[in-house]
């Protein structure tokens, strides 16, 4: 064995401020948070001179709102930083505590408006229909068309003051799971096909899963789930405790089922959901071809899932540093236009949107952190050797992007898009880094090595996050019919569905069927499929783009100022495509089919 010093990642501290991002657009220090904490929590007993008054006049109703919106409008800066700070070093207990001070009283506060909702549902259907129709309202007339959908589901008074109170214990679970699957689990080290002895972690796993060295793979993986094998138990309590509390809080308002409760918000009908699982499901064959085609290739007698992460062309080394990165990104986006390019360059570099590379205690993966009075920050854990990590970068600059454009062009009121078309604007850049790539590979090799990554981008995008779907969809209803989410109910669910997504001819590990317990998604439920209908709808929409003129990039640049300014669905029907119709996916997936004919061709 090498003993060579193990690298280890580097403290908080050490890292190099231009490597991070600039949360001073929030707040300049912890000391100036500090006095926006005191008057967000002198604002708490404001709520209550309105209470009972709401149906007094128009005018009683906006004064109201504007106060909720000031409040939840401090407290949205409030949380963002002490959040963002929090994931900069997740054993930082000074964060954490910052954090949850902020949490507590964002649920007095909650508790303290929370009669607005039924107060205001309690006013007679044509009073309101008169209120809607004042000028004093227009600016909350969407919002409160929105509200009043929800009448069937809401509680009195006392009910709903019940529900808010419960705000910090119901995000618990999903607390705990970060802490453990981020902090506390600790995997060891082992050596890479370098011959480096490196720190296993959350987020170092990936780039062992990518070595052309099936022993580092293989011992990479099985070192990796003993710790989730060690804590089965504890694991599936957690995911089971979240799984409840969906249920519950479904039930106590009267939807159908959990998952009706998750889509309402964005109005999406049921059929969106299952329409995704049956195109994917009845695609599947061209999956397994790709499987066979990997084993084939590269040279193994069987495949397992620790090899489908590895490029098949693994002598194909493609590194980039930061700047690297951040060219190739904003060279792809071109199409969007100057000042698309213009603001991703700057944010990417000098306007420090981004918190760059890895640290001891950093929060795994990578997001974007949209926001209305500061940046719209980006966490990476970049890796100069990874490829997937420019795709990364741009996946999330996409999202950043969409809400610049937003906070732009809506007012903090509108401003805030949902999930579901947020998963649009991301894989859109993923789609336009792959074909500026592929314009300019300068040989067959280097062509069948994109065709590859893409190939890997949509399998992990769309059929893996609807396996992951299809997963919450069945062990939420197992919990509505009285079934026990034990570890063993878990595992048996998912080998399930693993026998069917990965096909016969795959050798699935039993670790494997612990995955379900180690996704942090699942602790959110119902969240991944959006991003499988929107890798879908970013094929077409780049198509689109691409092939189109000023009207085609006009109608994708509206969409990304459109905030939640109509509803996810009617966003992207005016972007054009339409959701609601099976065609996206199936069009996906039967690009997905033609890449891997392509794929094999090439080698």
């Amino acid at each position: 064995m090498n003993t060579a010093t193990v690298v280890r990642l580097p403290d908080r501290k050490d890292v190099e401020l231009n490597d991070t991002w600039d949360l001073t657009k929030l707040f300049p220090n912890d000391e100036a948070w500090e006095i926006a904490f005191t008057d967000f929590e002198s604002r708490i007993p404001g709520f209550e001179k309105f209470k009972g008054r709401l149906s007094e006049s128009a005018a009683t109703l906006r004064e109201l709102l504007d106060y909720d919106s000031e409040v939840d409008r401090l407290g949205e800066r409030m949380g963002n930083y002490a959040y963002l700070r929090t994931t900069e070093d997740q054993s930082n207990s000074d964060y954490q505590r910052m954090l949850g001070r902020f949490q507590n009283i964002a649920t007095r506060a909650g508790e303290a408006a929370s009669y607005i909702r039924p107060e205001i549902l309690a006013i007679p259907d044509e009073q309101m229909r008169a209120f809607m129709e004042s000028p004093e309202l227009e600016l909350y007339r969407l919002m409160l068309e929105r509200l009043i959908r929800y009448k069937p589901y809401t509680l009195g008074e006392k009910e709903e003051q019940l529900l808010a109170m419960q705000g910090e214990m119901a995000g618990a679970t999903s607390k705990i799971f970060r802490q453990l699957h981020d902090s506390d689990l600790k995997f060891g080290s082992l050596e890479n096909e370098k011959g480096q002895e490196v720190e296993l972690t959350p987020s170092t796993f990936s780039q062992f899963l990518i070595s052309p060295e099936l022993s580092v793979r293989k011992k990479a993986f099985h070192q990796f789930y003993e710790q989730f094998t060690a804590h089965e138990n504890s694991l599936a309590a957690m995911l089971s405790g979240s799984v409840q509390k969906d249920v519950y809080y479904a039930r106590a308002r009267g939807y159908d089922n959990a998952l009706h409760s998750a889509l309402y918000a964005d109005n999406v009908p049921q059929s969106v959901y299952d329409n995704l699982i049956a195109s994917v499901r009845k695609n599947l064959p061209a999956l397994y071809k790709y499987y066979d085609l990997r084993k084939r290739k590269m040279g193994l007698d069987k495949i397992h899932h620790y090899d489908t992460y590895v490029p098949i062309l693994s002598d194909i080394e493609i590194e980039h540093t930061w700047d690297e990165a951040v060219e190739a990104v904003c060279d792809s986006l071109t199409p969007l236009g100057d000042e698309y390019v213009s603001v991703v360059r700057n944010g990417l570099s000098a306007a420090r949107w981004c918190d760059r590379y890895p640290n001891q205690g950093k929060q795994s993966g990578a997001f974007s952190y949209g926001t209305y009075d500061g940046n719209p920050y980006i966490m990476m854990n970049f890796k100069p050797a990874v490829l997937n990590d420019v795709f990364t970068l741009t996946h999330e600059a996409g999202h950043s992007m969409h809400s610049y454009f937003s906070t732009q062009s809506q007012p903090f009121q509108y401003y805030n898009y949902t999930i579901f078309v947020a998963e649009v604007a991301s894989t859109f850049n993923e789609q336009l880094l792959t074909h500026h790539m592929l314009q300019n590979a300068d040989d067959d090799r280097l062509r069948a090595y994109l065709l590859n990554n893409e190939i890997d981008g949509i399998r992990g995008t769309i059929i893996r996050q609807t396996m992951f779907a299809e997963f919450e969809k069945i062990i939420h209803e197992m919990c509505e019919a009285g079934e026990p989410l034990t570890v063993e109910a878990f595992k048996k669910t998912y080998r399930t569905l693993l026998d069917d997504y990965f096909g016969p001819e795959f050798s699935i590990d039993d670790e494997l069927m612990l995955e379900c317990l180690r996704i942090p998604h699942f602790y959110r439920a119902f969240y991944v499929y959006k991003y499988a209908t929107g890798l879908s709808a970013a094929i077409a929409l780049s198509q689109r783009v691409l092939n189109g003129g000023e009207t085609e990039l006009s109608d994708y640049m509206s969409f990304l100022r459109g905030g939640c300014s109509k509803y996810p669905l009617d966003l992207l029907r005016d972007a054009g495509v339409d959701l609601e119709k099976p065609e996206p996916v199936d069009t996906a997936l039967h690009h997905f089919g033609d890449l891997v004919e392509q794929l094999d061709s090439l080698l």
